[in-house]
């Protein structure tokens, strides 16, 4: 199995033979506590929705210029952005101001070098990326967890090594961050920024909100994080590759004291866009629609969570306002990541709590219902969730280790997936291929 995971995972060349001016250490290093002047922090990129685009996000405690200077083996461009001021909600209602940059007119595949800052306030350390390629003809590579905060953040050093030599294109970090965000009059919010800035200055770290950002109105979250084209980051998506990725909030479901509103807005959205990425054209195109919500709609913990009640608001809805179970069915889903829970769950493919595999054999080759994988277990001072003592049928394996879960969309029809144990150092734990000859909706008859 390792043999294998290096044959799919391999790190490009063209990162490890670029500049780093930080080292990883065996274990994440202390981070400040605030924000002092004009000096750039929490530097972090997010992909824009062009191969040729890069979105640069930044905080410092004065109001200074947005600017990247970058280029390909040297700082020889420039591009200029704004800032916008992020007032926390907490007692001290501490000032930052939130830094943003898009960088266009990139090479496709083409490696820059970068620092942001500016002149009156200082610079950022240089970093490097990879701009993303085009077209759907390659192999996208991305590691996906949630539920990681800046205590305990057992799977964060290992991220940090293989996000730097190269092995992922994009990280998804499926909600819940820090815990959280705002303590410490967002103090907390501010080290987890900068300890996660080892992997996030490098390649596209693409988030979805969790139940722990929920104070203020999520507005820790929506301030400090720029997905592409999204509803305050809070519902999006992006194609990369052969697959049409949908980040969105289940937490719409959950914290109704900020509007009923935001259930009805969002499953237009995403019946919207799911409606135009199954179109035949565009399926032909990227056939591989995945999915990354926080909380899921199934698991086998004994928390007693919404994923463990048969009638799961994130599945079924609340009277008037559906889940998305049936709208994720109807447009043929292929992939559903989730978090939320403290363990890694796969399930065999499911729908309406029935098992559709494709075969005794093989149940994830031409499976007949979506394919959910729970990867909350990164590492957080909450530790672990327990389980039931008895898997349901539509469980497919369980495991409590500290990790998180790699992915390579090999082409049109192959998906492979990885679980990889911190606690093991390093093991792969659980690995299946994904394999469809055909996508699109579901039926049974």
């Amino acid at each position: 199995m390792i043999g294998r995971m290096r044959s799919v995972f391999s790190g490009r060349a063209a990162i490890t033979a670029a500049v780093f001016v930080a080292v990883v250490s065996a274990s994440p290093v202390s981070v400040e506590r605030d924000i002092y002047g004009g000096w750039p922090q929490q530097v972090h990129l997010s992909y824009a929705g062009s191969a040729s685009e890069m979105m640069v996000t930044w905080s410092t405690g004065n109001k200074t210029d947005s600017v990247v200077e970058y280029g390909e083996g040297g700082l020889a461009k420039m591009a200029k952005g704004s800032s916008v001021e992020f007032e926390d909600g907490g007692d001290e209602h501490r000032v930052q101001y939130i830094h943003r940059v898009r960088l266009t007119g990139l090479t496709p595949g083409h490696t820059y070098m970068y620092h942001c800052g500016s002149m009156e306030g200082g610079w950022s350390d240089l970093y490097v990326f990879t701009a993303m390629k085009d077209g759907t003809d390659w192999s996208p590579s991305f590691a996906a967890f949630g539920d990681m905060g800046n205590e305990n953040a057992q799977s964060l050093s290992r991220l940090q090594g293989e996000t730097q030599r190269g092995m992922y294109d994009f990280i998804l970090h499926v909600g819940d961050f820090a815990y959280d965000m705002d303590s410490e009059n967002a103090r907390v919010g501010d080290a987890f920024m900068n300890q996660i800035q080892s992997i996030a200055a490098y390649v596209p770290y693409m988030t979805c909100v969790g139940n722990h950002e929920n104070a203020y109105n999520f507005s820790n979250y929506v301030s400090r994080f720029s997905m592409p084209g999204g509803v305050q980051s809070l519902f999006y998506s992006f194609n990369v590759g052969p697959a049409h990725i949908i980040g969105f909030s289940t937490e719409v479901y959950f914290f109704i004291q900020y509007g009923l509103k935001q259930m009805t807005e969002q499953y237009k959205w995403l019946e919207q866009d799911l409606m135009e990425a199954a179109k035949p054209e565009n399926r032909k195109q990227r056939p591989w629609i995945i999915t990354m919500g926080h909380r899921p709609m199934y698991c086998s913990n004994n928390d007693h969570d919404d994923c463990t009640r048969h009638e799961s608001v994130v599945r079924k809805g609340h009277v008037g306002y559906p889940g998305v179970e049936d709208l994720f069915y109807k447009y043929g889903v292929d992939l559903e990541i989730w978090a939320h829970e403290h363990t890694y769950e796969r399930l065999w493919p499911v729908y309406d709590y029935k098992v559709y595999n494709g075969s005794l054999a093989a149940p994830y080759t031409n499976p007949k219902a979506p394919v959910h994988i729970i990867t909350g277990s990164a590492g957080c001072r909450e530790r672990h969730d327990g389980w039931v003592p008895n898997p349901p049928a539509w469980s497919a394996l369980r495991n409590s280790d500290y990790g998180y879960t790699r992915f390579k969309l090999h082409n049109s029809t192959h998906l492979y997936l990885e679980q990889v144990s911190d606690d093991k150092d390093g093991q792969v734990i659980d690995s299946i291929w994904v394999i469809k000859d055909q996508h699109g909706p579901y039926s049974h008859t």
